[in-house]
Formats: C-alpha cells, sequence, structure tokens
C-alpha cells in the first residue's frame, strides 16, 4: 500500500541566509520519507504575527517574539542565526557618539524582532517608529527619523549610502555577556506530537548541513534571493548567520537565548518569564 502523504507548512524569511538554510529542502536534496514541505516566504516580522496566531506548523521567528509563543513552540535545536560579535546596527546621517541616540526617534524593523528588544537594552529611553526593514535607510537619508537599525543585507551595504554606523549590538551584546546575540530560530508547534517533531528537526538539520557541505550550489539558490548584494557579499552574509551555531544552538548558543529574554524581563520589556522549550 502506498504510504500517505503529509504535507508541513514551513515558512521563512526571502533573505539570502534563510534560503541557503533551507537549498537542500526546497530542491529536493534531502529524503523526506512520506512528508513533505510546503515553503512560505514572508519578512521576519510577519512571521512572527502569523506565529502569534499558531497559524504555521514550523517557522523561523526573532528570538524575541518566541517570548510570547512559548506556550504553543518549541525551538528546534537547529537553524538559529546568531550574532557573534556582530548584529543589528544602528547608523545614522553623520557620525555620533552612541551617547546621541537617547530621547531621539529611531527606525525599527517591528516590535517583536531581536533587533528591537537588543536597542532597548542597549538604550531604553528612545522614541520607537516601526519601518519595513528594507525602507529603514530612506526614512534615515530623508530625516523622517533621527537613526535606523538595520538588519538582514543593510548590515553590509549602508556604508554605500554614506550612512555612519553607532553602534553593533551584536558586538555590545559580546562585550555585556561573553555570549553570542541571538537573533532569530527556527520553531514548531507542539501539538505535532513528539515522533513528527522529531522526524521534521531531522530534516531541517539534514538540510542545513547539506548546504554548509555543498556551499557553492546552496549559495547559488541563494543569490535569488539576495537583494542587490554581490555574490560576495552574500557569501560573507551567509557566513555570519548560517554556520555551526545555526546546526545546533551548543550550551552557550542555549545559555544565551536564555539570557536574552530574562534580560528583557528585568528590563520591563517582556512582561513575563519565558520558559525556554528547545525541541529534541
Amino acid at each position: 500500500m502506498a504510504t500517505a502523504t503529509r504535507t508541513i507548512t514551513v515558512a521563512h524569511s526571502p533573505d539570502s541566509d534563510d534560503a541557503f538554510m533551507f537549498y537542500a529542502l526546497a530542491e529536493g536534496k534531502v529524503d523526506t520519507g512520506a512528508l513533505e514541505y510546503r515553503h512560505e516566504l514572508q519578512d521576519i516580522e510577519t512571521l512572527n504575527q502569523r506565529a502569534l496566531k499558531g497559524e504555521l506548523e514550523v517557522t523561523a521567528v526573532s528570538i524575541h517574539a518566541f517570548a510570547y509563543l512559548a506556550d504553543r513552540y518549541a525551538l528546534l535545536p537547529h537553524g538559529a542565526s546568531m550574532g557573534d560579535r556582530y548584529g543589528p546596527r544602528l547608523v545614522g546621517r553623520r557620525k555620533y557618539g552612541r551617547e546621541a541616540i537617547k530621547g531621539t526617534r529611531i527606525a525599527v524593523p517591528g516590535p517583536l524582532t531581536s533587533a528591537y528588544l537588543a536597542l532597548r537594552l542597549f538604550e531604553p529611553d528612545f522614541e520607537a517608529v516601526f519601518v519595513p526593514f528594507d525602507k529603514i535607510e530612506d526614512a534615515v537619508l530623508d530625516a523622517h527619523v533621527d537613526f535606523g537599525l538595520l538588519i538582514h543585507e543593510g548590515q553590509l551595504t549602508y556604508r554605500e549610502r554614506d550612512l555612519h554606523l553607532l553602534v553593533d549590538l551584536g558586538e555590545w551584546w559580546h562585550d555585556q555577556t561573553g555570549l553570542p546575540l541571538p537573533l532569530g530560530g527556527n520553531v514548531v508547534r507542539k501539538d505535532l506530537g513528539a515522533e513528527l517533531i522529531g522526524t521534521v528537526s531531522r530534516h531541517l538539520k539534514a538540510s542545513i548541513a547539506y548546504g554548509l557541505t555543498h556551499r557553492r550550489q546552496a549559495l547559488d539558490h541563494a543569490m535569488r534571493y539576495a537583494r542587490g548584494l554581490e555574490r560576495g557579499q552574500a557569501d560573507t552574509f551567509v557566513g555570519m548567520y548560517v554556520n555551526e551555531w545555526t546546526l545546533d544552538y551548543g550550551d552557550a548558543g542555549r545559555a544565551a537565548v536564555r539570557l536574552f529574554l530574562q534580560r528583557g524581563v528585568e528590563a520591563g520589556i517582556i512582561p513575563h518569564p519565558v520558559t525556554v522549550d528547545f525541541a529534541d
């Protein structure tokens, strides 16, 4: 008898790093048996909001957003985007000292992004202006805001638009804690059950491992989502956020997630304690 096929929706951002991570799964390089994966691509803040409604079985989310998802989702032990002494970058139209941002208007990519939480931990006193991540540079250059917090490819290209760095939040976090800054992760809905979760987890980890060991082909695929980056820049960007941390958080990565969310609770940004569960 033929085995019935079950379809699992996997949602992630249309970015070169996520495309690299899911390349093998999307292109049939991983034997998934009776499971079929349907990919949905949307920006991370949209995915955060959809996960709040429980719409998605497996999805990339911001680690900050996980604080509001922990009752329904578990973090998969792989798929992390960790800023290891680098991360979201705060930029302005001129060179400023770090103290210049107090009380200013800052364009940020969404209220549930990890970039926003990290900035609040760095400097609580500012007015957040929520702007789509790919419009933040324009908002700064047009003087609609004083500063902008850049994620994704903007972390590498802001100098090309004559913007100036005030602070790299991943570097700041490492100076504070000695840990990488946890930015994004893959989560799975707990109601899938332990057996199915374990199978999905193995498939997604296999996809990441395949990309890392077939880098050229995976980067070819990722270039479709590189938003104007040259290949060398895209390779650098992918290397920043798809690496050994992505295969497994490890003890340090798990500690970083818990500390990041704990600091958010202690600062009053996250209104409740968070229990962080990692799927097996």
